[in-house]
């Protein structure tokens, strides 16, 4: 799971320069969403405020993200895809994909039946911190 999470975080840098798999992470979630409160994100994905409004800054300044009051609550800011972010997004997600069917290419059918059928089994599986 290591040697994952390191190839992973390689890779989203190699795909984009200005993009950590953090910051990947963090707009997919935004994409998914429709946009959600920087408070919401740190919630997701267990992190703290401050490691969460880093991250943040760092999208804002390049342009990838906005924040937009909330129409229902003005005190509220959600964050939000720009055009760039959206686009640099998508740019990264079809490269990861091409590098996913190069690396999986040679692979048996039944291997990669087996292989997904792990990942899923992997992904619902508990979460928190005493699970990993």
């Amino acid at each position: 799971m290591t040697v994952f999470a390191r190839r992973a975080r390689a890779s989203a840098g190699r795909m984009h320069p200005e993009l950590s798999l953090v910051s990947y992470t963090l707009l997919g979630h935004l994409e998914e969403r429709g946009g959600c409160r920087a408070t919401d994100l740190a919630a997701h994905y267990a992190l703290d405020k401050s490691t969460v409004s880093r991250q943040v800054a760092a999208l804002e300044r390049a342009g990838l993200i906005e924040r937009r009051l909330d129409p229902e609550d003005h005190r509220v800011q959600v964050l939000h895809l720009t055009g760039a972010g959206e686009e640099i997004l998508a740019q990264v997600t079809r490269s990861r994909r091409a590098a996913f069917r190069e690396r999986l290419a040679t692979w048996p059918a039944e291997d990669l039946i087996r292989f997904a059928v792990y990942l899923e089994r992997y992904n619902a599986g508990p979460t928190g911190a005493d699970s990993d």
